[in-house]
Order: structure tokens, then sequence, then C-alpha cells
């Protein structure tokens, strides 16, 4: 079985639409949270997520989004939320709130999480990968950072797909993976799409500037 993966949408429907025309044939989508945020299509991305009954776990971005609130983020942070709670229908709304921290997929195979398998809001890089992160699941995916890597060891697969809407790694195009569970392997994939029209249509929205500015330098 062959799975698409993403993460951390984050409100960019166009990016989104690039990674799903570059996405080669699978039999699944998962997605490892944060729908919403920074980024000015909130109600397309989760709709769309909705529309397919794609399995997704609920991101901090997600969790503050549909709870209220928005301590401990920073002001462009905190904007996008505020953005995507105006733009949300109270339905929208509802699914983000009712959305879980973790969840196991493909038969158990496959574990969803947004952060850390023991805290949703730790950010788990590259450097901090390795197989004591795994439990009962072949292949352990995790978001939150933005910065796509996978490793493989003798137990499972601990991965992270990157980001589809906001990637942090130096690289500015969008971000997914492929893992095929016969064979036990990620493949990385990275697509560009229209950044300079997602870029104005942060600033049409009145998102800040700096959200726009990030964009093409992949941070």
């Amino acid at each position: 079985m062959k799975v698409g993966v993403l993460s951390d949408i984050h409100g960019n429907k166009v990016a989104l639409d690039a990674v799903l025309a570059d996405m080669p044939p699978v039999e699944r989508l998962l997605c490892a949270g944060d729908i919403v945020g920074y980024n000015p299509w909130p109600a397309a991305c989760v709709e769309w997520i909705r529309e397919r009954s794609v399995p997704t776990v609920r991101g901090n971005h997600d969790r503050v989004t549909a709870a209220g609130g928005g301590a401990g983020f920073n002001s462009m942070a905190g904007a996008g939320v505020e953005y995507a709670r105006k733009q949300l229908s109270d339905d929208q709304l509802a699914f983000l709130k009712a959305l879980l921290d973790s969840r196991r997929e493909c038969e158990g195979r496959v574990r969803l999480v947004h952060g850390h398998p023991n805290d949703p809001d730790r950010y788990t890089y590259p450097a901090q990968f390795g197989p004591e992160l795994l439990g009962e699941e072949d292949v352990l995916v995790m978001g939150h950072t933005h910065v796509q890597a996978h490793e493989v060891y003798d137990e499972g697969i601990v991965m992270n797909p990157g980001s589809v809407g906001q990637p942090r790694d130096g690289d500015p195009r969008a971000a997914y993976a492929v893992v095929d569970l016969e064979e036990m392997a990620v493949t990385e994939h990275r697509v560009e799409y229209d950044i300079e029209r997602v870029q104005e249509a942060v600033r049409d929205a009145g998102l800040p500037g700096q959200i726009a500015d990030r964009l093409d330098k992949g941070r």
C-alpha cells in the first residue's frame, strides 16, 4: 500500500493544489495536522479535508483556532489564527475541535501525531529522530517543525513529510511524502507553486507581511 502524507497545510490552498496535482497514485491520504493558520484559505483547506474524510490529527493552530485564545503565539501566528477563526463556519470549527492528538491508520501500521508522540506541542527535529519514538506502529508521522526528513530503522520509520503551506527548511517548494508500506520506504517530494499569488492574497487579506515574505525563502 502506498500512502500520501501531508502536514502543515496552513491555509495555503494554492500549495495544496500543487501537491495534489504532483502526487503519484496512492491508496490513502493522511495528514499530520495544522490545516489552518498563517495563509488566507483556511475554510477551503478544512473543507477539502472534510469532504474527502482524510484522517487528520489536531495541530496547535487547529486547536487554538477552534478553542479561541492564542496565548503563547507570536503576533504573526496569532493573526493567522484570528483570521482563520473569522473565516471558518461553526461546522468547520467543530470539525477542528473534534480532531484527536493521535490516531492510528492503515490497520495500525501508521501512527499520526503533530509534534511528538508524548507531547503534541513539542518540536521534534530530524536530529531528535530515533527508534525509541516508535511504539507498536511501523511508521510514525510527525509534523509541526515544517522540516522534511525521514529515517528508516530496524524497528520502523520515523518521518516528517514537511510542510505543504509554509516550509521552513530552506526550500520554498511545497513538501509532501509517499510511504510504501510493502517496501517500508519513504519518497520525499517537493513541488513548485505560485508563491507570488499567495503573497498577494496574504497582503490583500490584511495578514502580516512577514507571512508573505517568508514563503519564498522557505523559512
